[in-house]
């Protein structure tokens, strides 16, 4: 998968044709709520029933009432059209409520599917795509078909039968002022068409545009973003390319609302100029013709009728532009769920019970690579057996394949080839849900919500108790910080936890790990942010944690792992050798090399061996 088929189609892009199958799937969206639909239906045709009764209730008034004169004719039939006025507004509004509930039910419904999938994407996805671009699918992108979804379905409905109803009443009031009246409409279909599909490719540049503004504010604006720009003087570098971004939206914005205004002016004006031309043809009819099948009551009436078709041509002309809009948003949502998830539960995936498993963990000829263009594989051929309890340490240069070994444990990836087991278990062939009960990982970038300290630990456990807690952050060196705090475990962290010390934060993470209790533990530098009293501190805590637990350290100090059970040395995503500390040294081979790198004297002798 390219990262430009991850991260979104460039601008312009949604001026593709649109995609049958697009419209198909939307119209399934709605197949959940079929009830509330055929309730939708028979209050638009009611509506629509009552609303065309007011302009022969007119016709009577003024043939009947007017000339005649007869004054209870115009009291009878002016009730008569109160009485349907109300029925008509009263019935629309009830077939309102209806589009817009179960539209905001099926906004929910994507939101619900599109962050679903999302959650089940492998970590490849998140770090070739920027969050920004991730948050903009799931919020402007379903933002931006909302009205189209809650409205568009009744309106088309409520419009279609109004427009049919009218044409009907007007061909049978007088066929001739008909022709004239609706002589321009196949003129402004097609000019709808054509203005729906260019506005289609305008509203996906626009949707585009948006995606990277936002990754950009993200990117910025994040505290991450902000200590980098102040630290680095690059402010003006930032705002440059901002109001650049910015600029560009605000340029398509503004031809996307350009487009719809000259468009629906153009329908208004020759709406307008239309009664003047129906008054000029009746009275030709009438004088020059001597037709006396046109009344006076007639005319009014057919220009009542002439008006009530306006907004609702007007409002299916602009569907037409709206929708064509809209699925060029609705190709983008559905793109990102049409996302195939890399790592999923096969069909007959088994649970790992917690309890029961031992934590053996097995590699056998693993490989793995994070893309099929590059040329060496991140891990190659890797085999070894962590028994159950063993401390196994995991030592290299940067770019070694440490970490990523272990993102294999937990399925953060898949092996390209080779087999990772739990206790005989294929990783591949038991349940992420399980898989995810018996694994826990501290890592170097420790990550924390924007939450209480004790929601950030409860990560760990849902369920577990106050005093748990708080055994688990004495157990991590932190509870007497935590208890000093005016707020105690009740203290929000901020954003990724930066009112705390990066030694506070992976204290935290540690004692969440300890929280969750897991069978096999994985420390990725669980204590790189600290100082030596305190690393001192969570390694004394870390002793009685690993104990019964399979425990893998990726460590660059290697006096943090003098006492593992075994020692892997990879170098380029291969194992170069194993063994304990006091093996690895006897042997003279590359740990032997990395610890004297580490460990020289201030005379510039290496430490002797065991030191």
């Amino acid at each position: 998968m390219s990262l430009r088929a991850m991260s979104g189609p460039a601008p312009g892009a949604s001026s593709r044709p649109i995609k049958p199958q697009t419209a198909r799937r939307v119209v399934r969206a709605f197949a959940p709520y079929k009830p509330q639909i055929a309730w939708i239906v028979v209050s638009v045709l009611v509506s629509s029933a009552l609303g065309l009764l007011s302009p022969f209730y007119l016709r009577t008034i003024v043939n009947e009432g007017l000339l005649g004169p007869d004054l209870n004719v115009v009291t009878r039939y002016t009730l008569y059209t109160l009485a349907a006025t109300l029925g008509a507004t009263a019935t629309a509004l009830a077939y309102g409520y209806l589009s817009v509930v179960v539209g905001q039910d099926i906004m929910r419904d994507l939101r619900n599917q599109l962050y679903d999938h999302l959650q089940g994407m492998s970590l490849r996805f998140f770090t070739g795509t920027r969050t920004g671009e991730i948050q903009s699918r799931l919020i402007s992108d379903v933002g931006g078909v909302q009205s189209v979804v809650s409205d568009t379905a009744a309106n088309v409905l409520s419009n279609g039968t109004t427009v049919l109803s009218t044409l009907v009443a007007m061909l049978y009031m007088d066929w001739r002022l008909t022709l004239l009246s609706v002589g321009v409409l196949p003129l402004f279909a097609l000019l709808a068409a054509k203005v729906g599909s260019y506005a289609r490719g305008v509203r996906g540049t626009v949707q585009a545009q948006l995606a990277d503004l936002n990754a950009t504010m993200q990117e910025t604006l994040s505290v991450s973003g902000v200590l980098l720009t102040k630290t680095s003087g690059r402010r003006s570098l930032a705002l440059e390319k901002f109001t650049g971004e910015n600029q560009a939206l605000t340029d398509s914005q503004v031809k996307q609302s350009m487009i719809m205004r000259y468009f629906f002016n153009l329908i208004g004006l020759t709406f307008s100029l239309t009664p003047a031309l129906v008054y000029w043809l009746a009275g030709y009819l009438i004088v020059a013709e001597d037709d006396g099948r046109l009344t006076l009551g007639t005319i009014v009436a057919f220009t009542a009728l002439q008006s009530r078709l306006f907004f609702p041509l007007t409002g299916l002309l602009n569907v037409q532009v709206e929708v064509t809009g809209a699925l060029a948003l609705f190709d983008r949502i559905f793109e990102y769920l049409d996302l195939k998830q890399e790592i999923v539960d096969a069909p007959d995936a088994v649970a790992l019970d917690p309890h029961a498993v031992r934590g053996e963990v097995a590699f056998e000829h693993v490989s793995f690579r994070y893309a099929e263009e590059q040329e060496r594989p991140t891990l190659e051929d890797v085999s070894f057996v962590a028994r159950p309890g063993d401390l196994v340490a995991l030592v290299g240069a940067s770019g070694a394949g440490k970490t990523t070994l272990t993102y294999l444990i937990p399925r953060l990836y898949d092996a390209d080839a080779g087999a990772i087991r739990i206790d005989g278990h294929d990783v591949r062939a038991v349940t992420m849900e399980s898989l995810g009960r018996v694994v826990a990982m501290v890592t170097q970038e420790t990550y924390l919500i924007h939450d209480t300290i004790r929601a950030n630990l409860r990560y760990g456990r849902q369920d577990a108790s106050d005093d748990e807690i708080v055994a688990a952050a004495r157990a991590a060196a932190i509870h007497d910080h935590i208890a000093g705090l005016p707020e105690g475990y009740d203290t929000v962290v901020g954003e990724r936890g930066y009112k705390l010390s990066g030694g506070q934060k992976q204290r935290i993470a540690i004692a969440r790990a300890i929280l969750k209790d897991p069978r096999i533990l994985i420390l990725d530098e669980a204590t790189s942010a600290l100082d030596t009293q305190s690393e001192r501190l969570i390694q004394a805590a870390l002793t009685p944690l690993m104990a019964g637990r399979t425990t893998f350290a990726v460590a660059h100090r290697l006096s943090t792992i003098l006492a593992a059970d075994t020692i892997l040395v990879l170098e380029h995503g291969r194992v170069v050798e194993r063994g304990t500390h006091d093996e690895l040294l006897a042997a003279g081979g590359a740990y032997a090399r990395l610890y004297a790198a580490q460990f020289l004297t201030e005379g510039g002798e290496a430490a002797p061996p065991g030191a």
